[in-house]
């Protein structure tokens, strides 16, 4: 397959290479007292180290790190970001070590070298690419210009991924683009990347659509030559009439903007409005203000379409007036209005704030926060969601989401600005002003209307979140979130109550395992057992015993070698101990249903059933009826060390609500349904899903999952079922994996 050919390229196999001398003068514009001596030296061993290597476009390699040096000096960045630039990839790609690097150019830019240099290759993919962002992360809230250094580095292939001739390759790197790179750019404010990371990336997903936007913007900008260049005019004259200095230009949105707009709108290509845009510059945020009075009164202005970023900046500091107008044959246009030190925030972030402060060049964060607020902080979910803990996979999905581009911005009582994606609920707010907020959220008000967490937070919403006790996440919490940060914090909440759970379920079974043996169960006399082991700890041992990685056998033969009765006792024979209030308990212990404790499906026990426990190893315990099929295979000598002896709480017998299967076989009449409903209702039965599994002519065959308080109210419900006179069976289900209603839980709706 031919590669494509990019609609930007720079310094492929036709271009010279800049030397040295041309980069020292570009950092000389605008910083005279670069060490010129250090970029030298950097640019000759970045040049030397490899010098044996090429490009997939035939270009020497090193063409790269001075391509991304370049492009890290239009951002105006000190010489070590610089000199990272060039040396970015040696550690990584040849014979050159961190040491060599500290040794040779200074512990400053190792540092950024080792941010910036990728994991080895020891995992799969997707695993990598998550690790790769957890290390660029750590590295980038200790210093963004790690962060800077791997944007500029990913511009540059970008634009060369055209010579790439492996299509999927290409989507590869170009879909880590769209997802990661291109939102961590506007996270940080630098939308002069962003729109050309995006660009570069949509071009290569989807050249079809490129194609044709691009097609489209082409034949618009001819039919509207002349009435764009009617209002640009005018503007200046307005301007100029009104004794306001000002500088005007325009820009055409880019394709992949406008394919966003599209997708997420779902209007045509010529409803959007913003697709040509002025920018009006002026000295001072008053004047900003005066410029909006003069076009509102020239031309009318779309009232819908006005917003303040000024008075309610954004999360990455980007401020601007932004109004849309009608202009001459209907033609919609946007305005953005604002001053220089603004503009040069909202094109560079970050990187407009690196200035001579205190005799030295470099970041200051000073500057930033007089602009409007240092944008770092709006990395910080990420380091929050990375502190959460999990798998590396799971910091990926998570740090995803977190990058919606897409904002509605709310305020807490006290009016801090809290900026959220499209579709965040009242509880992803709690969590985004603090993870306890969050855990402990239990309802919030919406504009002082009481509102439950899964209300969708909007723009302008002032949001109070109503603190609860508890803090171990009911089930479904995760659901009703959407942003990373909140979902890796759910996830590390139940991590945590399920841990808890283990090493009191692991407690449990040490303290039975004793018993069944005729022994008694003592903290204090495991200390050489845990050694053999191989546990540091009681708590590890607990856990261990809880998640089934070790047995009650391997721990009564590791305390009392040989001494183990290999009997066996039947769970019917064990002693039941202990009345304390919750769903179920275990010798006396609560457990929390839905953490560590799952009713199975094959024989879903309702309360009243006599029922028994089985350790499922990392996953916890199931809660069958004694008489279920599947514990016929469990019966085994080795087996029997993991059930345990479960009891339902008079709590639950008296005032849980259970949901018990009814399988029934019905007249294929009208109204049968009605009857069904009427009959469940009368004895006081709550049915919440149907599913319709066999179909005659003349009968249906039927299922029903009905809440009920207990088994005799179960009971008294099919009861109820078999009076109808067009139900001809009804019995509660009793099902094994091979059943006919396998899958219904998933299926039903």
């Amino acid at each position: 397959m031919t590669a494509l050919a990019g609609p930007q390229s720079v310094i492929d196999a036709a271009e010279a290479i800049p030397s040295a001398d041309d980069l020292v003068a570009r950092v000389h514009t605008y910083y005279p007292d670069a060490d010129a001596d250090l970029i030298r030296r950097a640019y000759e061993y970045s040049r030397v180290m490899h010098a044996s290597q090429t490009r997939q476009s035939g270009a020497p390699y090193y063409g790269h790190t001075v391509a991304v040096a370049f492009l890290l000096t239009e951002l105006r960045l000190d010489v070590a970001s610089v000199c990272t630039g060039l040396l970015h990839d040696t550690v990584e790609d040849t014979d050159a070590t961190l040491e060599d690097i500290a040794e040779l150019f200074g512990a400053d830019i190792a540092r950024l070298v080792d941010g910036v240099t990728k994991l080895n290759e020891l995992s799969s993919k997707r695993t990598k690419q998550a690790e790769n962002l957890q290390k660029l992360v750590v590295a980038i809230t200790q210093d963004v210009r790690v962060l800077l250094v791997k944007l500029c580095d990913r511009l540059h292939n970008m634009r060369t991924l055209h010579f790439l001739k492996k299509p999927e390759k290409r989507e590869r790197i170009a879909l880590e683009t769209l997802e990661i790179y291109a939102p961590l750019a506007r996270r940080i404010g630098v939308n002069r990347l962003c729109t050309e990371l995006e660009d570069l990336a949509f071009f290569n997903l989807n050249p079809n659509a490129h194609e044709g936007i691009t097609k489209r913007l082409a034949e618009q900008r001819e039919g509207r030559a002349r009435a764009i260049a009617d209002i640009s005019g005018r503007l200046s004259e307005q301007l100029d009439q009104a004794g306001i200095e000002a500088r005007v230009f325009g820009r055409e949105k880019r394709a992949y903007s406008i394919w966003r707009k599209l997708e997420r709108k779902g209007v045509s290509f010529d409803e959007i409005a913003d697709i040509y845009a002025f920018r009006v510059i002026v000295g001072s945020p008053e004047e900003c203000y005066r410029v909006l009075g003069v076009i509102h009164q020239v031309w009318r202005c779309v009232a819908d379409r006005f917003h303040d970023y000024i008075s309610t900046p954004k999360p990455n500091n980007y401020r601007s007036l932004h109004t849309t107008i009608i202009g001459p044959g209907n033609i919609r246009v946007e305005l953005q209005i604002r001053t220089e030190d603004m503009d040069a925030v909202a094109e560079s972030g970050v990187a407009a704030h690196w200035r001579y402060k205190a005799g030295r060049y470099g970041y200051d964060p000073a500057a930033a926060e007089i602009a409007g607020g240092d944008p770092l902080e709006r990395l910080r979910p990420f380091v929050e969601i990375l502190e959460q803990g999990g798998d590396p996979d799971e910091f990926l999905e998570h740090a995803k989401l977190e990058m919606f581009s897409d904002q509605v911005y709310a305020f807490t009582p006290k009016g801090d600005l809290i900026a959220l994606p499209q579709g965040a609920t009242t509880l992803d707010f709690a969590y985004a002003v603090h993870t306890e907020l969050g855990h402990a959220a239990a309802g919030a008000r919406i504009n002082g209307r009481s509102r439950p967490l899964r209300s969708p937070v909007r723009n302008g919403d002032v949001v109070q979140v109503i603190k609860g006790g508890a803090k171990t996440p009911p089930p479904g919490w995760e659901d009703l979130v959407i942003t990373g940060k909140a979902k890796a914090a759910i996830r590390r909440l139940v991590r945590a109550s399920e841990q808890d759970e283990f090493i009191r379920i692991g407690k449990v079974i040490a303290e039975h395992a004793f018993l069944r043996e005729g022994k008694v169960f003592r903290e204090a006399g495991v200390a050489d057992a845990l050694k053999r082991l191989e546990l540091d700890d009681l708590d590890a041992l607990y856990l261990a015993l809880g998640k089934g990685r070790v047995s009650s056998g391997e721990l009564f033969d590791a305390v009392y070698p040989g001494q183990r009765n290999k009997r066996g006792d039947s769970p019917n024979d064990r002693e039941l101990i202990g009345d304390e209030k919750g769903a179920l308990y275990v010798h006396g212990r609560g457990l929390t249903p839905g953490v560590s404790l799952h009713f199975a499906k094959c024989c879903s026990p309702i309360a009243g059933d006599r029922i028994v426990g089985v350790m499922n190893p990392g996953h916890g315990v199931d809660v069958h009826v004694i008489d279920c099929e599947q514990l016929a295979s469990l019966e085994d000598e080795a087996d029997l060390e993991h059930w345990i002896d479960l009891k339902w709480t008079p709590e639950a017998l008296s005032n849980a609500a259970s949901v018990g299967r009814v399988v029934a076989v019905v007249r294929n009449e009208p109204g049968v349904l009605a009857e069904i409903a009427g009959a469940v209702g009368e004895a006081r039965g709550n049915i919440i899903n149907v599913k319709m599994f066999e179909r005659s002519r003349d009968f249906f065959r039927m299922a029903f999952d009905i809440e009920v308080l207990d088994t005799r109210h179960l009971s008294n419900v099919v009861s109820a079922l078999k009076t109808c006179e067009r139900v001809t069976e009804a019995e509660r289900a009793r099902f094994d994996g091979d059943d006919a209603l396998e899958g219904f839980d998933e299926e039903a709706g």
